[in-house]
């Protein structure tokens, strides 16, 4: 949904809320106006003081009129984070986040850390931007850092900063320097993936997609969903991917969903995180001993919060427990999360084992899947019987009720969306996407089997069914887009020389293509490029889009450094840019043997533009002086063509002499 609003558009959106959020820290400061809208004889004002008595453990609680800035944000900015994570997906929060906003500064700034890397065989030094290493114990143990991190910000939101304005804003302000900081230490998005306390519950609530998402496996563009990007001085967006996460979430969170369901911390995850927050609404009755305290919203404007921090932490059957608050609200947190993990993998024994007798087709997979499915629609919907209520409650009540109902739909929505999707559907949206492309490519005449639609418009079986029904799709032809399909596979990591076989299965009996055909194929790419099957090197899509993103790059200073100078090589422009390429080198972490395979590409294809010049000079020629011979003046243009199919750069322009030869 997010990936047809302009990164433009989106940079003032982030702006606006970065401003907005800004603001209501300083209000946390400094705030003499809202007050008077708390004042208990306001004329008008909902959020008025009322008379009624709040009891905390037997006593009524002492109130006095409040600045409004607590209540504002874990009344409606908090709730509304959730609401968008579930609906939209992450694709529109990551892009709209005012904290991934503010760690991307460092990067803006060009102010990024460094680190030297010198090559023992050259002697040649290069700094390259530092990245997570998937081997090291961040890249292992993320996941638990960013619940842990999770887990202390809700204890201190009961301790410390529920009300308390001042402690709340330093840790607000604590969290946007480490954002900094971290967007300053680290390249990509390494805050939002590998740090952030808010990405659990971005995970739980958004994967493998939000109602109204986009399926990046199936879209047209090369920059999808929330992924790193740049806009050019064209107004043109670029990849700024720098590969810091594989797979990323940012590029394909349903991809990211799939290949992490059955590691054991995202059991840990979904259903620690279902017992942490029913754990965390349950605490306000432990503690007041009523629900009255907490949809009151009197938690959020006591002023003596920090005065409570050793006074009892429970109050149960009318006496209250002397345990210090202090030590109560870990140990009730964390006796809920051990306990809702420990629940979570008791429910999800007995429903594979009860499955594995009733209902034999369904694979572990999706028995976790459609688990982790009922879990999120739980304890969305249990979030927001508590989430933002003390604001709703203060609205007419033919509004709660459409409140709650709508909550209520579009959570099932959710659900019955999400229920339906399996790995392999994943995998065969994703081959018959790639299929599609192929057949693009091909220029095959298909106008007269769409009835007024496209190939974009096609799903997974139509598109089958179209191949086999083309005249002009010959045996020839589907090999060829069968080819392409499984270079694409090979590049992007998502199978390898010996996984080929099996993940391609069903797509050879779509298309009617043997195994023998399948290993020619593989032959074939082989022979083309030997490093495409090498089992040594690790290719991955976020890899690819690193390397794409600096190639599009260098692509760009050819083509403006060809408008100024004509005949330009690879060699000057290295020259001439070098401590431009310098700063595209750090930015995309690119290694020697990276940088040499895509400059050697960049001169070849540069030769076949200068070929595929000289061609077109000759076309009118030839035109003017052997309209009797067709054949020839056909193969000079089937040559020109074919070079421009290969080439990078200035295309448009080749394509506008094609076209016009041809009208001649």
């Amino acid at each position: 949904m997010s990936t047809q609003v302009s990164e433009r558009q989106m940079h003032r959106v982030r702006w606006v809320l970065t401003i907005a959020w800004l603001l209501v820290i300083a209000s946390l400061f400094y705030d003499p106006w809202t007050v008077a809208l708390t004042e208990p004889n306001h004329p008008w004002s909902p959020l008025r003081l009322p008379d009624t008595c709040v009891r905390v453990q037997g006593n009524c609680l002492s109130e006095q009129p409040y600045p409004l800035g607590t209540t504002i944000f874990w009344g409606a900015i908090v709730p509304a984070a959730i609401f968008i994570l579930l609906v939209f997906g992450h694709e529109v929060w990551r892009r709209i986040c005012p904290l991934s906003f503010l760690s991307q500064i460092p990067r803006a700034l060009g102010r990024q850390r460094q680190f030297k890397r010198e090559n023992a065989k050259t002697g040649k030094v290069r700094y390259e931007l530092a990245k997570v290493k998937p081997d090291s114990w961040l890249g292992k143990n993320y996941l638990y850092l960013q619940f842990g991190w999770l887990f202390v910000g809700l204890c201190g939101r009961i301790l410390f900063f529920n009300a308390d304005r001042l402690v709340l804003s330093l840790w607000l302000l604590f969290t946007i320097a480490a954002a900094i900081t971290v967007g300053y230490l680290y390249g990509g998005k390494s805050w939002c993936n590998y740090f952030c306390p808010m990405s659990p519950v971005q995970s739980i609530y958004s994967e493998p997609g939000g109602l109204l998402s986009s399926k990046a496996h199936m879209s047209d563009s090369n920059i999808t969903q929330s992924m790193c990007r740049i806009v050019l001085p064209e107004g043109k967006e670029q990849s700024a991917c720098v590969a810091c996460q594989n797979p990323c979430i940012d590029i394909d969170s349903e991809r990211s969903y799939w290949d992490g369901l059955n590691k054991s911390n995202a059991s840990f995850l979904r259903y620690g995180y279902f017992g942490l927050v029913v754990g965390y609404f349950v605490y306000y009755y432990l503690y007041a001993g009523n629900w009255d305290y907490y949809f009151s919203g009197a938690w959020a404007r006591q002023t003596d919060q920090l005065a409570s921090l050793l006074s009892p932490g429970f109050y149960l059957f009318g006496s209250a427990i002397n345990v210090p608050k202090l030590f109560a609200v870990p140990l009730t947190l964390g006796g809920f999360t051990a306990l809702g993990y420990w629940l979570g993998r008791v429910i999800e024994g007995r429903i594979k084992s009860y499955s594995r007798k009733h209902y034999p087709n369904l694979t572990s997979e999706i028995i976790r899947h459609r688990i982790f499915t009922l879990s999120t629609f739980i304890i969305f919907n249990f979030f927001f019987i508590f989430g933002g209520r003390p604001l709703v409650q203060l609205m007419p009540l033919w509004v709660q009720y459409t409140y709650d109902l709508g909550l209520v739909l579009l959570s099932t929505l959710w659900v019955y969306k999400t229920w339906r999707r399996t790995p392999d559907l994943y995998s065969r949206e994703s081959l018959a996407s790639r299929f599609r492309k192929q057949l693009e490519k091909l220029q095959l005449n298909v106008s007269q089997f769409m009835e007024g639609r496209s190939l974009g418009d096609l799903n997974i079986h139509e598109v089958y069914v179209l191949a086999k029904v083309l005249p002009g799709f010959t045996k020839e032809k589907r090999h060829q887009a069968y080819k392409g399909v499984v270079r694409e596979m090979l590049e992007e990591g998502y199978v390898n020389y010996s996984s080929s076989l099996e993940v391609l299965q069903q797509m050879r009996q779509e298309l009617s293509i043997t195994d023998d055909e399948h290993r020619e194929v593989l032959e074939e790419l082989g022979i083309e490029d030997p490093q495409l099957l090498d089992p040594n090197r690790q290719r991955s899509l976020e890899n690819q889009i690193r390397l794409s993103g600096y190639r599009k790059s260098l692509e760009r200073l050819m083509l403006l450094q060809q408008r100024q100078a004509d005949n330009s090589s690879v060699e000057q422009l290295l020259q001439e840019n070098s401590a431009t390429i310098r700063d595209l080198r750090r930015q995309y972490s690119i290694a020697p043997q990276e940088e040499v395979q895509i400059l050697d590409e960049l001169s070849s294809e540069a030769s076949n533009v200068q070929r595929a010049e000289v061609l077109l000079a000759q076309l009118p020629a030839l035109i003017s002086c052997h309209r009797s011979l067709h054949q020839p003046i056909l193969r000079d243009r089937r040559a020109a063509l074919k070079l421009l199919q290969e080439s990078v750069y200035r295309k448009q322009e080749l394509i506008v002499l094609v076209q016009y030869g041809r009208n001649k």
